[in-house]
């Protein structure tokens, strides 16, 4: 969950294009992992929180908001993907898995 934040954020302020791309990867993977029994369905909950939270972040830039508004929706994504991480240490590397 922190890495699919990284990744999105790692050249500053992101665009929308690059989130909704992080937020179709996550659908499909989070139904993947969850359909294998490889996370539990509270996990799969917990990680669609992201995943709508970053749906939001790319409506915000879509909509032209400030860039101040969007770090600190991103902020509050990092620090609720860290909760998880903890709650389910290994779900950021069972999604990162799935990349090519």
């Amino acid at each position: 969950m922190r890495t699919s934040i990284s990744r999105v954020t790692s050249n500053g302020t992101p665009t929308s294009d690059i989130v909704s791309a992080e937020v179709s990867f996550l659908s499909e993977v989070l139904g993947n992992l969850r359909d294998s029994g490889k996370i539990s369905n509270e996990a799969y909950l917990d990680a669609g929180t992201i995943q709508g939270g970053l749906s939001i972040v790319a409506n915000l830039i879509e909509q032209g908001a400030p860039s101040e508004e969007i770090d600190e929706q991103i902020s509050q994504l990092f620090s609720k993907a860290s909760m998880i991480c903890s709650s389910h240490p290994e779900i950021d590397q069972q999604i990162e898995s799935f990349r090519q």
